[in-house]
């Protein structure tokens, strides 16, 4: 290798027959020359190893350079006038790629920060180096919609209380109606909290007005508690503002007051958390319990995939992500249900609609299928509601078909005959598969040990649930089959701690980041509930209890939390990508996807996977005969 040989006049030839860099008026380019540096190599000299093409962009000006990626065994040759490095090579690649002389061979070397401050001299060089990671382009072009979805997103990590902008407005219950109405006008507010000796009574908003005063015709002069909500949904106002989000698309509310104590801190709107209203959630949730048909739907449940790219550019958390996806499909089964009752009129006994699986666990994403069920009250005659349960469930499931959520390949839903059944059947379910844990029972429980009321008379699962978490808790012989049935999904790891990717089929040389990473995240976190008698749902809230239960170490469970939080963001990070490129997304990762540092927090979070397994293994070993 040799350095500065060339003279000025020829870097000068060589930037000026080059198609980027020959844009630039001549005084510019003089002044870019200046900053290079030439650098001679021979033929199979490292130019830049690993770690390094981020630093600086390179101008072949004569020969050949190859691209390795040597993880991947991956050559790409590049000629004369061609760049590669900073600001040119795609920033999550730039860590894993070295680059080696193929010829002998002259290239140009400018700094990163070179780059960057020619970008912002000369914005319209930007389409040249989309991966620069210093220049925002969308600052010199005047930003974008998105810009703005992802600041409001960013609100996913701010305490609820920063963003009250004023004291509570309150009123006693006994005001008039009347009353309550100018005082918002005066105020410009669209709310008023009702208080009664500083308790928290209720609120009106303006939709109340319209809707149950005007439309109604009622007597103005009469009590605002007449028309009020009573006993409303509050959040703590130490709570994330996500949790705000989250309430108003569940419930299809726009105001939520704010708790401090005993104390009301304010009122929270959904405008207070985004005006980006065609994607949030909030917004989205709203336009669902507006559609009449299924048709109306189906096309509402088209922009979940647009929510779920939003939320990976604004690096929302995988936690945040699965509830707020999770929130709208809810809501579709929610608004579903609605429309069944209005077609075949209320139901005749009570019931729950319950999800089960990753919906029950607020951990979807925008590939999921259904797994559901129904608990019917014990009231149940086959001969007198049977055929009215049956269409019901049809109805609910094939619409949710309908907007995507595919039905379930094993047939794990409300519809099929088996899983919509009275409380004490399924009592019975859940009685045989702990006392018989046979493959199939397993199995089944992996789907419906994780269950979550969505619609209906939620006591009849929550009773139930009690019962299961009595019978499972210290059952050492069920808990040991359910440790051998969990490790069957094992994490990609060869002999040598290196990643074992799929050898064949549509998705060779990938990993299946569900199966092989976040199902036995998933199934540890069951095994350690089920033992400890635990009633979150959630994963990540399973593994915060379980560790104060004693169930696993408070190392362990933060070391599965961590992993599944960096896996669940590679994965809806790799959906996004699909999704922006018009594909049908999935679970199976490329490693090329990925950087050098990405690839090594990957064996990590694996190996944490697989130690805790071997440690869980151990411990119930004996159990098992």
């Amino acid at each position: 290798m040799t350095q500065n040989t060339a003279t000025l006049p020829r870097l000068l030839a060589v930037l000026s027959r080059h198609r980027v860099f020959g844009l630039l008026p001549e005084a510019e380019r003089a002044a870019l020359a200046r900053q290079c540096d030439w650098t001679c190599f021979a033929a199979g000299a490292m130019v830049l190893a690993q770690g390094q093409l981020q630093d600086q962009l390179a101008l072949i000006a004569s020969g050949a350079v190859d691209l390795q990626d040597p993880d991947l065994g991956w050559t790409v040759q590049l000629h004369a006038g061609e760049c590669f490095g900073a600001g040119i090579t795609p920033a999550h690649r730039q860590a894993a790629w070295q680059a080696v002389a193929a010829t002998a061979t002259s290239l140009a070397f400018l700094p990163a920060d070179a780059v960057n401050a020619l970008c912002q001299a000369n914005p319209q060089l930007a389409v040249f180096f989309p991966s620069l990671p210093a220049f925002d382009r969308t600052a010199s072009l005047g930003g974008t919609a998105s810009d703005e979805q992802g600041t409001a997103l960013n609100l996913l990590a701010t305490p609820i209380r920063t963003l009250i902008k004023r004291e509570p407005i309150t009123l006693p219950p006994t005001t008039s109606i009347r009353a309550a109405a100018e005082l918002m006008r005066d105020r410009r507010v669209s709310s008023v909290l009702l208080v009664e000796r500083d308790h928290l009574f209720g609120l009106i908003t303006d939709r109340d007005l319209r809707n149950r005063v005007v439309a109604q015709g009622l007597d103005i002069e009469r009590p605002v508690a007449d028309i009020a909500t009573l006993a409303p949904l509050t959040l703590d106002a130490h709570s994330p503002a996500f949790e705000a989000l989250l309430l108003m698309a569940r419930h299809n509310i726009h105001h939520v007051p704010v708790m401090d104590g005993h104390r009301i801190a304010g009122m929270i709107t959904a405008s207070d958390l985004t005006e980006q209203h065609s994607t949030s959630a909030v917004y989205l949730a709203s336009d669902i319990y507006k559609q009449t048909t299924v048709e109306g739907l189906a096309r509402i449940s088209t922009r979940i995939k647009l929510l779920q790219q939003h939320l990976a550019a604004a690096d929302a958390s995988a936690y945040s992500t699965g509830h707020i996806i999770t929130a709208i499909t809810d809501a579709l089964t929610t608004r579903l249900i609605h429309l069944a009752e209005a077609q075949f009129g209320p139901a005749p006994i009570d019931y729950v609609w319950v999800a089960a699986g990753s919906q029950a666990r607020s951990e979807q994403t925008a590939k999921s299928d259904q797994d559901h069920c129904m608990i019917l009250d014990d009231g149940y005659d086959e001969a007198a509601h049977g055929a009215y349960f049956r269409d019901f469930s049809k109805f609910v499931c094939d619409g949710l078909d309908a907007c995507g959520f595919i039905h379930c390949p094993g047939e794990m839903m409300a519809m099929t005959d088996t899983w919509r059944q009275p409380r004490q059947r399924w009592a019975q379910y859940f009685d045989q598969w702990v006392n018989t844990p046979e493959p199939k029972a397993l199995m089944l429980t992996c789907v419906f040990f994780d269950q979550r009321a969505i619609y209906g008379k939620s006591e009849l699962l929550d009773t139930l649930r009690r019962e299961v978490l009595q019978r499972t808790r210290g059952n050492s012989l069920f808990l040991a089959y359910m440790v051998s049935n969990t490790l069957k999904h094992r994490p990609p790891l060869g002999l040598f701690g290196n990643l074992s990717l799929i050898r064949g089929g549509d998705n060779a040389r990938t990993i299946d980041l569900k199966h092989s990473g976040i199902v036995p995240i998933v199934d540890l976190a069951r095994v350690y509930a089920l033992a400890g008698g635990v009633q979150a749902v959630n994963t990540y809230d399973r593994l915060e209890q379980v560790a104060q239960a004693g169930e696993v170490s408070e190392q362990g469970a933060r070391d599965l939390r961590d992993a599944l939080e960096f896996l669940g963001k590679l994965r809806i990070a790799h959906q996004a990508r699909q999704i922006a490129r018009g594909q049908a997304p999935d679970n199976f990762l490329a490693l090329q996807e990925l950087s050098n540092f990405e690839r090594s927090h990957l064996k990590d979070a694996f190996l944490v996977v697989q130690t805790l397994q071997g440690v869980l293994s151990q411990r119930y070993q004996s159990g098992r005969f």
